[in-house]
């Protein structure tokens, strides 16, 4: 596996991965099992939150109109 630093530059990112409920860095699981891409571990980490958090900022959203 490579070092990486030598990932090509659209590789360099995180994501939480679905399958193994943890982050992933660069290439891993399919993207179907993935969800991102975060700025860094600890927001790909926090994954699950924030979508539970938008869920509910949009069921609101939807009460209102």
């Amino acid at each position: 596996m490579r070092d990486r630093d030598e990932l090509p530059d659209g590789d360099h990112q995180w994501w939480f991965c679905l399958r193994h409920n943890r982050p992933e860095y660069g290439p891993g699981c399919p993207n179907k099992y993935r969800l991102g891409p975060y700025p860094d571990e600890a927001a790909a980490g926090d994954a699950l939150a924030t979508v539970a958090r938008r869920n509910e900022q949009w069921d609101e959203e939807d009460e209102r109109d």
